[in-house]
């Protein structure tokens, strides 16, 4: 029994070190359950009208890749000239900011004595500002990486769309027989909450992006498109995407006048604000409520350990486990527990 036990530790812990080991292709199959999971959501509406699961599944799948051929060809060319561009005119705004910087420091310096560590902070602001706008466009630098784990998404997403059943089932063999059918019950609870996150989270994206690209056109910032766009994607990070979104148009609208720069920052600072007390309660208020702590440090924990996809599903990586915890540890563990 001893030796039994020790060879159980084992296997855990071989089966954790491999579990470890391929974090990233775990999270790349969680994506595409994701995704296929919304694109279900599709076809069973169209199931509802009559139509046939093999038709709705041509159909989703279908509007799904007409949606990507005109994405990639009226926004992508258009989109990485001015992205192009966008890497051109970011240094030398930051060069600009910089030159203000030392400016401010000549100008301050003879009264920084009354101002202890003043020029102190200036120093230390100059290599941070460079350092995270530098940190910001090292996602883009591995380009292949990044189509590689996309077709791997895509590829999954169309297996797991075309016939789901086995791999539902199979998930649910890993649990004894009886409960099986509670199971069951969770993952239809997990579909509901993943296909409300995502709803949401486009409506949010499309709706930061036309403001933001109305915003910027108004106040005369160059590559309104690119800015838009940007604005619009990393509105799908929270907290981290908004932040990230207002660097590259301040730092082109330097390069302009100093005042657009003020400018876009307070459009942006606003433009959340409206977010989070108009736009974040109408769209998210069939979701699953999640404490603006528990995003946070959700968002902190798995960027350690996975890097940037990990930020990027952070979210609906904690919907899924907050909807276990509550139905196997609370409803089914605790709430029945019952002391003698």
């Amino acid at each position: 029994m001893r030796n039994g036990k020790w060879i159980s530790y084992f296997a855990l812990a071989i089966s954790l070190y491999i579990v470890w080991q391929i974090r990233q292709v775990l999270l790349l199959v969680f994506m595409a359950v994701v995704f296929a999971t919304a694109l279900n959501s599709f076809v069973q509406r169209l199931q509802r009208f009559g139509i046939k699961r093999l038709i709705a599944i041509a159909i989703s799948l279908g509007g799904f890749l007409t949606f990507l051929v005109v994405f990639i060809g009226l926004i992508i060319p258009p989109f990485a000239d001015q992205f192009q561009e966008l890497i051109q005119l970011v240094p030398k705004g930051l060069d600009r900011l910089q030159a203000w910087f030392q400016y401010f420091q000549t100008r301050i310096s003879g009264s920084s004595k009354y101002i202890p560590g003043v020029e102190a902070l200036i120093q230390q602001l100059q290599p941070f500002t460079i350092q995270l706008a530098s940190k910001f466009f090292a996602f883009f630098s591995n380009i292949v990486a990044i189509a590689l784990n996309s077709l791997l998404v895509l590829v999954l997403t169309v297996m797991f769309l075309i016939n789901p059943l086995p791999y539902r089932q199979g998930f649910m063999r890993l649990f004894p027989g009886f409960y099986r059918r509670r199971v069951d019950e969770i993952l239809s609870r997990c579909e509901v909450a993943l296909v409300s996150w995502i709803s949401g989270i486009l409506i949010d994206m499309v709706v930061i992006g036309v403001v933001s690209g109305i915003s910027l056109w108004i106040l005369g910032v160059p590559l309104v498109l690119a800015n838009a766009l940007l604005a619009g994607l990393l509105e799908a990070i929270p907290n981290v995407g908004p932040t990230l979104s207002v660097i590259p148009p301040m730092a082109i609208a330097l390069i302009d006048t100093p005042w657009k720069a003020g400018a876009v920052l307070i459009v942006y600072i606003i433009i959340q604000q409206l977010e989070q007390y108009l736009l974040v309660p109408y769209v998210m208020a069939k979701q699953v409520s999640l404490l603006p702590v528990v995003i946070l440090i959700s968002q902190v924990i798995f960027a350690i350990f996975f890097g940037f996809l990990g930020l990027f599903l952070a979210i609906p990586l904690v919907i899924v486990g907050l909807i276990w915890l509550q139905e196997v540890l609370i409803k089914d563990v605790l709430d029945p527990w019952q002391a003698n």
